[in-house]
């Protein structure tokens, strides 16, 4: 099985299979943990954005299936956010050396990364609240999977379509209202939430890319040019609050103020190419891209 969905199969079962193996994962990620527990974790989080992108666009005639699920495993991906913090934050601090600007900035970056790492291994030695809140989201895994065993969908093709389409259009209108809201701002909330709609737009291109695969797989590359700049703008936040919070941890002032200056510099330049770059990823006319799904849904049914 793969994150696709094919209009020549019945589409409840299809629909379960695909929400079926993301819960698989994650359960087998959290379980098994080959690479570590932090690495597991952040591997099941990104199955629970899988499943959610799938819900919001497959799932528009069960909405009650939908919200419930949703709040679901959004709650469960966020009993774990704090633990995957950690790691970006000191995947961040390594970022922010790879553009420092002079070797005294450099230093002192490389020492302010070096104690975020051991900010991260420190937590990650905390096994009970870790092991506690591991074991809450794979029962909460099972519960999402009896869930989906009983969602029912209508399975006819010109239905199909339209949901999808609904789906498609409804999400192509909030990444523009996101995009459009975070001209001239740096209100990082706002760009956490276009964020979060180029992730559904990545996650629908890939549950569609039988439809169109190259045309699909190119806008995919394209969208994941921007999710990858605003995930270091939102990694680059975090630590921002972090600072905040709690500026001891940073050690002498000059490395805090050599810090702030890299943070500072850095989202500028990063929201800067993240505009340039969401512009040529959402410039076709929702209403247009969303009949597109339709009538390629329709045809290849």
């Amino acid at each position: 099985m793969s994150y696709h969905i094919h209009p020549f199969k019945n589409f409840t079962e299809e629909f379960r299979a695909v929400g079926t193996e993301q819960l698989t994962l994650a359960i087998t990620a959290l379980t098994e943990r080959p690479d570590g527990l932090l690495e597991a974790i952040h591997d099941a989080r990104k199955s629970f954005k899988r499943l959610r992108s799938l819900y919001r666009l497959a799932a528009t005639d069960a909405p009650d299936f939908r919200r419930t699920e949703n709040a679901r495993i959004r709650d469960m991906a966020k009993s774990l956010s704090s633990f995957r913090d950690a790691t970006a934050l000191a995947e961040v601090g390594q970022y922010l050396c790879r553009h420092a600007e002079g070797s005294e900035e450099r230093a002192a970056l490389k020492r302010i990364g070096k104690m975020l790492a051991a900010r991260r291994d420190k937590l990650a030695a905390d096994e009970k609240p870790l092991e506690e809140s591991v074991a809450k989201a794979i029962a909460t895994c099972g519960h999402a999977l009896e869930a989906l065993s009983h969602v029912a969908l209508e399975d006819d093709g010109d239905r199909s379509a339209k949901r999808l389409a609904k789906g498609w259009h409804k999400m192509l209108k909030a990444a523009a209202a996101a995009r459009n809201a975070c001209n001239d701002t740096t209100d990082e909330h706002l760009f956490h939430e276009l964020r979060k709609r180029c992730q559904d737009y990545r996650h629908y291109l890939d549950l569609l890319q039988p439809l169109w695969p190259s045309a699909m797989h190119a806008k995919r590359v394209e969208t994941t040019e921007v999710v990858d700049l605003l995930g270091h703008h939102n990694d680059l936040a975090l630590l921002s609050s972090l600072i905040n919070e709690q500026p001891e941890l940073f050690g002498k002032s000059e490395d805090l103020a050599y810090l702030l200056s890299a943070v500072i510099t850095q989202q500028e330049a990063l929201r800067k190419a993240t505009l340039k770059a969401a512009e040529s990823v959402f410039q076709d006319d929702p209403v247009d891209e969303s009949r597109k799904i339709r009538l390629l849904w329709q045809d290849a049914a």
